[in-house]
This record gives structure tokens, sequence and C-alpha cells, in this order.
């Protein structure tokens, strides 16, 4: 009994005893100097989000530039009306000198390009040129076309022509209907078509007055004739006089076939000018652009 007492006042007094023993916490270390300029941390705002006081929302900040040291993005955070002043250094101003005047360089305009569908469909043979600007005359998308398809095959020109794209697409139709007249009536083909002018800038019948051409805008070829595979040259010069040959049958039909594809053709009945060659254009007539000038 003595023996279980005594074990329970020693129970009794060990926390008194613990007590006395524990050391108490140590003081902390004084803050060193310089950090007193510090701005309070309940001014930083996080890097990430800053509170919208007025909607109350979070909105994502900026992310922080490559390279960019971590002091100056948390100045940038802290740059808000209810935070303290932060001054960050300027950037030397640079002074131009007086005496050298700075280049004015213009500004040429844009010029957009199209590309035109008889290229990407195989209609015709061509490479693009770059636009063509001559006083009035010139053309945005101009052409070089060196063949046309007439009938599953390419029909070569004598020469490249540079023209638009709409004279471009309406060329091989009208080659393939007079290559279709050969077939049937002499069963041969055309070799290659004889052409002339195509753009140039000048006025109408190269009069010193009066409208421009439509040569001058890329829109009119001038073809003077075909030659054939069976080794024939027709030419309007020299063979349209014979109208029941079989040369001026060709050309007659050549010459009404583009009537139907062209909304001017121009030969030698038309005058003087036109006596070697088919004139052939896209030009507007009419108030509605539907008319057709056929002489």
């Amino acid at each position: 009994m003595r023996n279980t007492l005594i074990l329970i006042t020693t129970l009794l007094c060990l926390p008194a005893l613990a007590q006395e023993s524990v050391e108490p916490p140590p003081v902390p270390q004084a803050r060193p100097a310089g950090l007193e300029a510090i701005a309070p941390v309940a001014a930083i705002r996080p890097a990430w989000t800053l509170v919208d006081r007025e909607a109350g929302l979070l909105v994502p900040m900026p992310r922080q530039r490559p390279g960019e040291a971590p002091e100056t993005a948390v100045v940038r955070a802290v740059e808000t009306p209810d935070s303290p002043d932060v001054e960050t250094p300027e950037a030397p101003k640079v002074e131009p000198d007086a005496h050298i005047a700075a280049p004015e360089v213009p500004t040429p305009p844009r010029v957009y390009q199209v590309a035109c569908p008889a290229v990407l469909q195989g209609k015709v043979e061509a490479k693009m040129l770059p636009p063509v600007v001559d006083g009035q005359c010139g053309a945005q998308s101009p052409l070089e076309v060196s063949a046309v398809l007439a009938n599953g095959r390419m029909v070569p020109l004598s020469g490249g022509i540079t023209t638009d794209c709409g004279m471009a697409t309406a060329l091989p139709e009208w080659v393939a209907a007079v290559d279709s007249y050969l077939m049937g009536r002499e069963n041969t083909q055309i070799a290659e078509l004889i052409v002339g002018t195509s753009y140039m800038c000048r006025r109408v019948n190269n009069g010193s007055e009066g409208n421009l051409s439509f040569h001058a805008f890329a829109d009119a070829v001038d073809v003077t004739g075909f030659r054939l595979e069976d080794g024939r040259t027709v030419t309007v010069e020299g063979d349209w006089a014979e109208a029941l040959s079989p040369e001026g049958r060709l050309l007659r039909y050549a010459h009404g076939a583009a009537c139907s594809h062209f909304t001017t053709v121009l030969g030698p009945e038309a005058n003087a000018q036109h006596h070697d060659h088919f004139h052939v254009d896209l030009g507007c007539h009419g108030k509605t652009c539907t008319a057709r000038l056929c002489e």
C-alpha cells in the first residue's frame, strides 16, 4: 500500500518537473537593414491573379516574360491605385540628330492579283505576269498565254500573247469550234494559231485621238491566220478575198464563230485597218454590256 502511494505521488509531480526543464522559445532575429522599404505583403498581389475590386472576380495576370527577373514581375503586380508608389527606372531618351532628316519611305499600294480558272483547269498554257501599269493603260492580273486546249489537245500559238483571264477563257472555245469545222469538212486540224498584237497601250485603230483600244487593257487579241496539220497556212490577208475557196470558207466560219464567243469581232469588211487580221475582244457594248459588234 505504501509503495502504491509513492508511485501515485511521483506521477502527479512529473508535469511540474517537465515544465521547469523546458527552455523558452528563441526570440526572432532582427530584420536585416534595408528590408523595411519593401512593400507590405498585403500590397503585393499574386503573379497570376489580381482582385477586381468592383466586380469581385479573379482576373488572370499576364505571364512573366522569358528571362525577366522575378522582381520586375512583382513591381508590375503592385502598380495599382491601392498599392504604394513604386519607382521604376526610365529608359534613356535618345534625342534625334537635328542635322539628319529621317528618310521618307513611300508605301506603294498593294496590288492583289487573282488566279484564272482557265489556267487552273488546264484550258490554256499560261504563266502569271506582274501587274501592268502604264498611265491609263494596264492590267491587274495579266497572263502570257502560249497554247490553248482544243478537242483534247493543246494548240500552240505562234507567239506568247499578253492578255487577261477573260480572253484566256474565251480563246479555247473559239479555237475548238474552228478545229471541229476543219475535222468535219477538211479532214485536218489546227496545228498552230497565228497571232498578232495582244496588249498594247494605244488608241482605237492607232489613232491620235479617240478612246483607248481594248488592247490597252489586255482584253483584245489580233489573229492573222491558221497553220493546218495538212501543211497549209491560211491567212486573213492572203485568203479572205477568195470567199468560195476552202481557205476563204474556213476564214468566214472562223469569223462567224468568233461572234459567238467575243463581244467584238472586226475583220477585213469592218475597215481598212483590219484587212489582214481578225480583232477579237470582250469590250462592253450597249447599256447592259450585252450587245455584240460583229463586222
